[in-house]
This record gives structure tokens, sequence and C-alpha cells, in this order.
């Protein structure tokens, strides 16, 4: 099958940052052009990203559209149209306290955070990230709560997120993977030390799937878009997955194909093929 002549696909996901908005946050008119030309020809499109739903909004902002959303990288399923979490997978407590065991063993000086989720994006009821003092974070997040170390293992969480400055989010990746096993899956969507780990078997795919089975969609009428090994699975799964030219080479690796940019509006490039 080759790029000029694919099917016209029955549902598009898309990841967020570094993919679908530019580096201002912000989706271009032209790729809101595309996407809501899909959406007029009753096309789904979702939302399938790290980001947990109370960051959402800005994106739903942008599109003028409110989809179903993947977020936590697969493990929190989010109808962003009535802020109602659908869905959700938990790393327990007994294997949050072994998994920050193994990491501060591994690691040494890292620090720890974890993102919960409740009944909506904005739970005023749950503290939905808290880190440890230790933890520093990549980038800017005002919803942070800071606790005690052993606060932050002792709820169920959607993610739970290890930080360490000084090293690449890969480099630690590689040296904890053999060390934890099947019992977490990691991955990453920076390399500025950050790694984010999930449930056994929760991916960007898995969540996916979950609402391809909602909609009656065969995974094979997918495309999807990503630039980061967090979007691997997802990749994967789609009948078609289309990597972005700035993506990490592992995001190359996986695609079918390779679009423009994300500041080029590389998501639109390949949507107007069917919707301009």
């Amino acid at each position: 099958m080759t790029r000029l002549h694919l099917p016209k696909p029955k549902m598009v996901a898309s990841d967020v940052d570094g993919t679908l908005i530019d580096h201002d946050e912000r989706v271009t008119a032209r790729t809101k052009a595309a996407v809501d030309a899909l959406i007029a020809d009753g096309v789904p499109f979702v939302l399938a990203t790290g980001r947990p739903p109370r960051w959402i909004d800005p994106v739903v902002d942008g599109l003028g559209y409110a989809p179903l959303c993947v977020c936590g990288n697969g493990a929190v399923i989010y109808d962003s149209a009535t802020d109602s979490v659908l869905s959700s997978r938990t790393l327990d407590v007994a294997t949050l306290s072994w998994l920050a065991d193994v990491a501060e063993a591994a690691l040494p000086g890292c620090g720890l955070a974890a993102e919960r989720v409740g009944a909506r994006a904005h739970d005023a009821v749950t503290p939905q990230f808290v880190s440890s003092p230790q933890y520093e974070h990549a980038w800017l997040n005002p919803d942070d709560t800071m606790v005690a170390r052993h606060e932050v293992i002792d709820s169920p969480a959607v993610k739970m997120l290890i930080r360490h400055r000084d090293m690449r989010s890969g480099d630690m990746r590689t040296q904890l993977e053999p060390l934890i096993g099947d019992r977490a899956d990691i991955t990453y969507s920076t390399d500025h030390g950050l790694i984010e780990l999930s449930a056994p078997g929760v991916t960007k795919a898995s969540g996916l799937a979950i609402v391809a089975q909602r909609l009656g969609v065969e995974h094979s009428a997918i495309i999807a878009f990503g630039d980061m090994p967090n979007d691997v699975p997802m990749l994967s799964m789609a009948g078609h997955g289309v990597a972005m030219a700035n993506a990490h080479p592992e995001a190359i690796a996986a695609a079918d194909e390779v679009t423009g940019t994300n500041v080029n509006d590389g998501v639109a490039q390949v949507l107007e093929r069917w919707w301009s």
C-alpha cells in the first residue's frame, strides 16, 4: 500500500505536543481547517496524548471541537465534550512502592511523582499530580502538590513519573527496563530526563483500541500521527502511522510515512489528501 493510494481513513488519531500543535502550543489555522473538514465528513478525530485530562482544554479551544481523548499515554479515556473520565487503568499501591524502590536504587538522585485521575478533568477532590521534594519538573506544572515521598505512592496512579535532570530519558529507560520487566510499561515523551510508567500493557495503542472499539472502527482504517517513543505503539497499531519530520528516531522507524514538522502543519499536509 503506497501513501498516494491510501483509502480514506475512518478515524484519525493525533498526538498533541510536537505533533498537532506548534511550538507556541497553538492549533494553526491550516490544521484546524483540515480537522474541521474531516469532522464535517463524519470521521472521528481523537487526541492521543501523554497529557492528563485537565490539560486538554487549550487544545479543545484551539480545535473548536471536543473530541474523545486517550490521555496519560493510554491509561485514561476522556470525553472532553462532557468532561467525563470514561475509564482508567492504574498502578496499584504495592506496585508503585516496588517501582519507587527499584527506580531510586537504579537511578540515585531521581525524584518521583504520580498522576492520578478523578471522575472529571478538574476534580478538586483528588490531588491529581503529587511529587516528592526531590522531583524537578521537566516543564511548567502549576497543578503540582508537593508531598512526602511516601505520599506519592500511597494511592493508585494512572502514571508514575521518574525525573533525573542529569540523565537522558532513553538512558533511564535502558537502565530500568530489564529491572522492571513486565510489572509496568515504560516510555517517554521528552529526552530531558523524564520517564513515565503505566500499568502493564497500557500504551497509547491500548487506549486507542478502546476508542476504536467504542466507535466500531477497525485498526486498519485508522491513521495516527506522533513524534516520540510514547507514540510508537500507536503508530504501529494503526493502519497507517505517520511520524513528524521533527520526530524521535524511534517514532520515525515505527511509522509508515514521515510528514512535515509540527511547525509546518505536518498533520494537515496528510489530511488534505482527503479533506481540503
